[in-house]
């Protein structure tokens, strides 16, 4: 007794019996030789094995036809051993029994050491070996075992299979008052009372046979010298041997007596933390006010209260300039939300009879109100301190009666937005202290995301305002084009983006195109979509080649946002080692330049999504063009496509927006796109519409930006084109040419003027610049004049001296016509002028005799 470990109890005499029919049976599964890798075998006279176990083949990993015969020293004994080992062997032989511990290799080639007990016999010697690292790890875990047993400060005991105790620990040796070796033998009637003991023994036989725990069941009774009642909570699971057999079950008890207020105390800290989890997950999930209020309900009714209400302060809700009344309560409120697990209709809170319209009735959701100044609720917006009111006989609404409430102002960024309101009914539990502060945090929470709603919303709308008024009109005009266009701002939830279009008047009877998408959101992505339309647009009058205006836009957008100190922004974020890029701007833009006259399109792309073109009588297709990189990138050109459309032509610029979403890939997006262009010839109104319906553009992801025209050359007849060779009589004859024409379009009215303008243009042209001259007169809506040569230089208009011949004839083109300039051209340049048809008003004045003569 004195050896066996602390909390061990001596055998019985059942044991014993129980022992005594066992001898000479085989071993059962689970026994000794499961925990433990044993190996037995024979040597012969010779030293060579004669006989090898099946515990042998496993242990060494060599079957009996491998193993006997072979000298087991050579076989496997490491090499740095086996001199040793042979003379050991020979000692062994020659009668002398050895005990000792003997490195070994196995079959795989892996080195163990084994523990050796050689005995000898008349014909040689019989060896058993033993691993060593199994018994270590035998000793550890009893070693363990005896740790937990011992130190553990809940009760621990173990069953066997009859249900009967073969072990328990001090701890629950003392809580039941007698010592643990007295409780071996014990079963549950011994120590518990008749039912609780049947509840106990059904649950270990259920875990014995099912293998399932039973986890924190209630247990009931009293102990020696206590005649109060004990309550314990025990765990029960089944015990198995190294083979997998179930040899009893573990119980670990813990007495939980008086623990009953300590566990509602947890439950309502459980419960509490539940909530703000989700609150966590519920509230916040979108960028609308009255969503979020509605949230902070869902989470609160009626797991925290049994009605509730949300109030915010009206001025805050429009975005007004003028927030009086919300610091001292006074101010008008609109109940955004409400929640009731007692009525179903309406129904007045406990607040709102102090509420100054409460004699018309409940305040409904939508509805705004004001507070007495006296009230409670106008104490809490005016101190930001929650309170509680605890009814006396409480308030009827809708058949439930309130005894408490919590009035609980919403404060984010030192700002009070508005209260909540949380009621609970007759039955309920009384607000208490630890309630009013989970009330704080679920407004707090809330708070927070309603304000950044307000925040969204307001910026929302001025970047909606600034995108709105940087767009073109809605109905366009342009030379040899009907035009339609549409753009839908993407939803509440999603910022503004930085899409735009544009139709810009180009001369010689040209328009120029223009979709871009700036990547970002807000109010940021507005505004540089508004630098780079005005950049756009500059760079349009110069009249450039579409690939040198997106080269020009790239400076630009590479320069947005640069800091003033003339470095980039990419070399300041890399010196103060930001590696966020978000300050990096990107646009994709399709520029394309139409040709009325002869309807031809130059296109350059910058990443843009390709145009969409439906030629009369053709299936849609996207136009094949270098896709060219975005804006901002840098280091790319950008490369110029020129494309003839027939008269009629469908051409269709888009963002991506229109054709991409979440749930909408953008070769299926693509793929719609084109079928929605397909059918009859309609008018472009009907076609945007038509497109709009049919696609998925309800998504709210992004903005839609969708530029349509028809092509509408300008007819042959109305156009007049001559080549004039570079002589002092073509002066005249480009006069001639002129007063003919404009009197075959019945524009008798213009003929002095264009007679006029035409001699002067024609002279500069033969003075300044070398080669044949070109004159051509357009006639759409205005008429336009254009006169090409082959020199370079662009002319200039200056302010001629008294005594100079010449450098007045630009000074009278600017008076007389409504616009003039020049541009370049492949071969040299073109100077024209524009006037204004009779009937159409001019924006430039005529001058007088005496102002035409005082400039010579």
């Amino acid at each position: 007794m004195s050896d066996m470990p602390a909390g061990a109890v001596p055998p019985r005499a059942d044991d014993a019996d129980a022992a005594t029919t066992a001898v000479w049976q085989s071993s059962p599964p689970g026994s000794l030789y499961d925990y433990i890798r044993v190996a037995s075998f024979s040597l012969g006279p010779d030293g060579r094995i004669d006989q090898w176990s099946d515990r042998a083949a496993e242990f060494f990993g060599v079957s009996a036809d491998d193993a006997v015969g072979r000298d087991p020293i050579a076989a496997f004994a490491p090499p740095r051993v086996q001199q040793a080992g042979h003379e050991r062997l020979g000692e062994i032989l020659n009668g002398r029994e050895w005990t000792g511990l003997v490195p070994f290799t196995d079959g795989s080639g892996g080195e163990g050491l084994a523990e050796v007990y050689v005995m000898p016999a008349d014909r040689g010697a019989l060896c058993i070996a033993v691993d060593v690292a199994t018994l270590r790890q035998i000793e550890t875990d009893l070693a363990a075992s005896q740790a937990v047993f011992g130190q553990s400060p809940m009760g621990f005991v173990l069953f066997d299979t009859r249900l009967r105790l073969i072990r328990v620990n001090d701890r629950f040796a003392t809580v039941f008052g007698r010592p643990a070796d007295e409780h071996r033998g014990r079963g549950p009637h011994d120590f518990l009372s008749r039912v609780e003991a049947d509840r106990l023994t059904a649950a270990l036989r259920q875990v014995l046979e099912t293998g399932e725990a039973v986890l924190d069941m209630p247990l009931v009774g009293t102990v020696p010298g206590d005649p109060g009642r004990r309550r314990w909570s025990m765990s029960l699971y089944r015990l198995h041997s190294a083979s997998g057999r179930a040899i009893g079950v573990a119980g670990l008890a813990m007495d939980v007596t008086g623990r009953q207020r300590a566990e509602r105390e947890a439950a309502h800290a459980r419960r509490n933390l539940a909530l703000l989890n989700e609150a966590g997950s519920r509230i916040g999930t979108s960028l609308d006010l009255e969503t979020t209020a509605r949230e902070l309900l869902d989470v609160a009714v009626p797991h925290f209260c049994d009605l509730a209400s949300v109030d915010l302060y009206q001025a805050l809700l429009v975005g007004a300039e003028d927030l009086g009344g919300t610091t001292d309560g006074s101010g008008e409120l609109r109940r955004v939300a409400f929640a009731s697990s007692v009525s179903d209709a309406p129904v007045a809170m406990a607040g709102d009879d102090d509420d100054t319209s409460a004699e018309e009735g409940p305040v409904s959701v939508g509805a705004v109100h004001r507070y007495r100044f006296s009230s409670a609720s106008a104490r809490a917006l005016r101190t930001a301190q929650p309170q509680i009111l605890d009814g006396d006989g409480g308030q009827d609404l809708g058949g439930a009666l309130v005894q408490s409430t919590l009035v609980v102002p919403m404060v984010a960024r030192d700002t009070v937005l508005g209260l909540v309101q949380f009621s609970r009914a007759k039955g309920s539990e009384p607000f208490a202290e630890r309630d009013r502060m989970l009330a704080e945090e679920l407004a707090a929470r809330a708070a927070i995301f309603i304000d950044n709603a307000r925040l969204y919303r307001r910026e929302h709308e001025r970047a909606l305002i600034l995108q709105r008024s940087l767009l073109p009109p809605d109905d366009p005009e342009a030379a040899g084009l009907d035009i339609a266009c549409r753009y839908l701002p993407g939803s509440m939830e999603t910022e503004v983006g930085g899409d735009w279009f544009d139709v810009i008047e180009l001369p010689g009877h040209r328009t120029a195109l223009v979709v871009g998408d700036v990547m970002g959101r807000g109010l940021r992505a507005a505004v540089a979509m508004g630098e780079l339309r005005t950049a756009v647009r500059t760079l349009a009058m110069l009249d450039l080649e579409p690939g040198e205006v997106l080269s020009a836009l790239d400076e630009v957008v590479r320069g947005l946002g640069a800091p003033t100190s003339g470095r980039t922004r990419r070399a300041t974020a890399k010196e103060r080692g930001d590696s966020d890029l978000a300050e990096v701007y990107l646009a994709t833009v399709v520029y394309v330049v139409y040709d009325a006259v002869t309807r031809r399109c130059t296109i350059a792309n910058a990443g843009h999504l390709p145009p969409a073109v439906v030629e009369p009588g053709e299936q849609p297709m996207l136009l094949e063009l270098p896709r060219g990189v975005p804006l901002g990138v840098g280091g790319e050109p950008f490369e110029e496509s020129e494309v003839e459309l027939a008269e009629g032509t469908l051409l269709a610029l888009y963002t991506d927006g229109l054709v991409e979403s979440r749930n909408l890939p953008l070769d299926e997006g693509l793929d719609a796109f084109r079928s929605s262009l397909d059918g009859p010839e309609r008018p472009l109104e009907d076609i945007c519409d038509h497109v709009l319906a049919t696609l998925d553009t309800a998504h709210g992801e992004d903005d839609i930006a969708l530029l349509m025209a028809r092509i509408r050359g300008l007819p042959a007849e109305q156009v007049g084109d001559w080549s004039l060779k570079p002589q002092p009589t073509s002066v005249a004859r480009a006069r001639e040419l002129a007063r003919d024409q404009l009197l075959a379009w019945d524009l008798g009215d213009l003929v002095d003027t264009t007679e006029l303008l035409v001699s002067e243009l024609v002279t500069n042209a033969l003075r300044h610049g070398y080669g044949d001259i070109r004159l051509r007169l357009l006639l759409d809506r205005t008429l336009v004049c254009e006169v090409w040569d082959s020199a370079l230089v662009q002319p200039r208009r200056r302010r001629a001296r008294d005594t100079d011949e010449g450098g007045r004839g630009l000074q009278l083109v600017t008076m007389l016509s409504e616009s003039w300039g020049s541009r370049r051209t492949h071969r040299g340049k073109t100077v024209w002028f524009e006037l204004a048809l009779p009937g159409r008003g001019s924006h430039a004045a005529t001058p007088t005799v005496d102002e035409l003569l005082s400039m010579f």
